[in-house]
């Protein structure tokens, strides 16, 4: 489709930023009608800590609603975008603690993840976003 990694962006922004798991559902329903797959996973912790379990998660979430399968190529598609999305947000987020969501989309051979979170400590929390775009055959 033309357009798609666009779309596919704007679908994985608006996964991440779902307030409650019935939002969740709708998007993903209404994605599925522009052939777009999404899925969406919590997360929190220390910054510098979270990255790896930031980045299995998406994988995670990835493979459990069928945006990518079980291949070394899609996974990894999946984290790198990732790991590229969390270092958009990573050096203001160093030493702090982050927590948000994560949201994947997937339409054809475009793979979008984006991290929406909050960075803080205690109540002083900041907001930042970070977004990654891979291709898989």
């Amino acid at each position: 489709m033309v357009g798609s990694s666009k779309e596919v962006a704007r679908a994985a922004l608006q996964m991440a930023m779902t307030g409650s798991r019935e939002e969740e559902r709708i998007f993903k329903e209404n994605f599925r009608e522009q052939e777009i797959r999404a899925a969406a996973v919590d997360y929190g912790g220390e910054a510098a800590y979270a990255v790896k379990t930031i980045v299995e998660r998406a994988v995670v979430a990835g493979k459990r609603e069928f945006l990518i399968n079980d291949s070394h190529s899609e996974e990894g598609a999946v984290a790198g975008a990732t790991h590229e999305a969390l270092l958009q947000i990573l050096p203001k987020a160093m030493g702090l603690n982050i927590g948000g969501k994560i949201g994947l989309a997937r339409r054809g051979d475009h793979v979008s993840v984006a991290v929406f979170c909050t960075v803080g400590l205690l109540h002083l929390d900041e907001v930042a976003v970070g977004l990654g775009h891979r291709a898989v055959k």
